[in-house]
């Protein structure tokens, strides 16, 4: 791999605040682009200020995302959305 050391480096920072939570069991679902989600026990369940869903690896996600601290009384009822939130079956694959 070469790298061009004449350029200069780029700051970058993550844009968006986002709702998440650890998972405990694993998890499959479709997203709304009609994606496969799949994750297990320490993976994250994204949600964006958009409603889009996502699971994304515990290892990609902390390395990522800092911790912002708890939903506040004003947004409980989105966080709430999290935790009834049905995935979709699909097979022997998927589990809820």
């Amino acid at each position: 791999m070469n790298v061009n050391t004449a350029c200069a480096w780029q700051v970058y920072r993550t844009r968006f605040l986002i709702k998440a939570q650890q998972l405990t069991e694993p998890m499959t679902f479709i997203d709304g682009l009609g994606r496969e989600q799949c994750g297990k026990p320490g993976d994250y369940l994204v949600e964006f200020s958009d409603g889009r869903r996502t699971i994304q690896r515990r290892d990609i996600f902390e390395d990522i995302y800092v911790p912002m601290g708890p939903v506040d009384e004003n947004c409980a009822s989105g966080l709430q959305s999290l935790h009834s939130y049905a995935p979709a079956s699909r097979g022997p694959t998927a589990s809820a």
